[in-house]
């Protein structure tokens, strides 16, 4: 079944997050002068990728009653609560970079 499918590549999405958001708290934690702000932010990814588990778990709800109108919704939630951690965590790197670049000229780092 298509949807099946769908859900199955959904999970697993869910799970290559949750890798790259460990990837990003080591590394984050491997570098000084990282401010507490930007940890906390790191932080936050894991409560977002809880409620977009629990988001899908509705949304395989609402695919079985055939309620589309919710299922639309619902992967609208999802992919929502999933560029904003991927733009977060651009603007991190962003920052990052550009404070990489200059450091050894400014010792302390900015970070967003």
């Amino acid at each position: 079944m298509q949807d099946n499918h769908i859900i199955n590549r959904l999970y697993r999405s869910f799970e290559e997050l949750e890798v790259a958001i460990s990837s990003a708290k080591k590394t984050l934690q491997a570098k000084s002068n990282v401010p507490e702000s930007v940890i906390e932010r790191i932080n936050s990814y894991d409560g977002i990728l809880d409620k977009q588990r629990k988001l899908a778990q509705k949304l395989c709800l609402f695919i079985n009653e055939g309620d589309w109108d919710e299922v639309a919704r619902h992967v609208g939630l999802i992919n929502g609560l999933s560029a904003m951690i991927r733009d977060d965590a651009r603007a991190i790197l962003s920052s990052l970079a550009l404070n990489s670049d200059h450091a050894e000229e400014n010792e302390e780092a900015n970070f967003c």
